[in-house]
């Protein structure tokens, strides 16, 4: 499966605050020009979550100041087809909507660094884990031989990511 142009991928949570913004985000510098990466929420925050933008900019070196909280209706009604459907909560994909184009749709369920309560430290671990749980899953979703898979075998090995992966890498 290797299409002309990049891959274009959706990442579903429920905030869209936080982990789906992490994936958007990190698929830019994990995997540039290979995928054209989207984030959104079934019921966004409306804004990105401070210590998720303060992850991605002080571990990561990304400047996330343009990323923004919004809603997959959005990319239900548009014009964009999309070659991949990630969800990265549980909620998100018990709720997924159907997409139109026949996407690959996995789940890399990741726990919610924002429900995490302690101190400003443990706060800032937990997102920091999240995102280097997410970046290793994305490393390893770029590293698929794309072009020699047919779509049956790019969709399970796209499901079993979250298998091969594990908090312990994040440390």
């Amino acid at each position: 499966m290797k299409p002309d142009r990049p891959y274009k991928i959706l990442f579903l949570c429920t905030g869209n605050s936080a982990r789906s913004i992490f994936a958007e985000y990190l698929t830019q510098v994990v995997a540039p020009g290979v995928f054209e990466a989207h984030s959104a929420g079934s019921m966004p925050k409306g804004k990105v979550h401070p210590m998720a933008l303060r992850v991605l900019s002080e571990i990561h070196g990304i400047d996330a100041s343009d990323a923004e909280s919004k809603s997959w209706d959005r990319f239900r009604d548009s014009e964009v087809a999309f070659d991949f459907v990630i969800t990265v909560c549980d909620h998100a994909k018990e709720s997924c909507p159907v997409w139109p184009g026949q996407p690959v749709i996995a789940h890399w369920g990741s726990m919610d660094p924002a429900a995490v309560v302690g101190s400003e430290e443990e706060i800032y671990q937990a997102f920091k884990n999240v995102s280097f749980e997410i970046r290793r899953r994305l490393e390893l979703f770029a590293s698929l031989p794309f072009e020699k898979l047919d779509r049956l075998r790019l969709e399970q090995m796209t499901r079993e990511i979250p298998n091969a992966t594990s908090p312990e890498l994040a440390s």
